[in-house]
């Protein structure tokens, strides 16, 4: 028997400062069972930083052929495609050529590894690509439940983030834009 996902509600009060933007989440979150909690809250911190009207979480791990994110068009488009972890060249050049905006965010430990490898080759593409500090990524995981408000002030390329059961700031930089 195949094991389902673990389910989360997060009610997140969001505040980006970079755009002005204000808005209240109730997200449900299906954590897939090769997943673990730190990829799945670089998930939610990456649908933050992208929050707009029509972005959604797809079947991300369990179909192959879509991002963790999208926002689709009502024609079937897909004009932004964020994607969490470290993905391949070939899927990078995938995404690019479907949709509008490609924004990636890194997250672990092998992510200076995989940048250097790739960092030349992607160099041409019109890809947007950030990376999260895998120790504040750790920190902010140790603070999930499985039913939780939080809030999320993001500036610059940080976020500060408050928890019923603690705070943390998430910093990331900017690899490629």
């Amino acid at each position: 028997m195949a094991l389902k996902p673990t389910i989360y509600k997060i009610r997140i009060a969001l505040s980006d400062l970079n755009r002005d933007y204000y808005d209240t989440l109730n997200l449900t979150i299906a954590l897939h069972p090769s997943e673990t909690v730190e990829r799945m809250m670089a998930r939610v911190l990456a649908y933050c930083i992208n929050a707009q009207e029509s972005l959604v979480f797809t079947k991300g791990l369990s179909e192959i052929d879509e991002p963790d994110i999208w926002v689709k068009e009502p024609d079937d488009r897909v004009s932004v495609w964020v994607e969490v972890g470290e993905p391949a060249l070939d899927r990078l050049k995938k995404a690019s050529h479907q949709a509008s905006q490609v924004n990636i965010y890194s997250f672990n430990s092998k992510s200076d590894t995989w940048w250097q490898q790739l960092k030349s080759k992607c160099a041409m593409l019109p890809v947007s690509i950030f990376q999260f500090d895998w120790l504040h990524i750790q920190a902010l995981a140790q603070m999930v439940q499985r039913t939780m408000d939080i809030s999320v002030t993001i500036t610059g390329e940080s976020a500060y983030i408050a928890t019923q059961s603690g705070e943390c700031e998430v910093n990331w930089r900017t690899l490629q834009d």
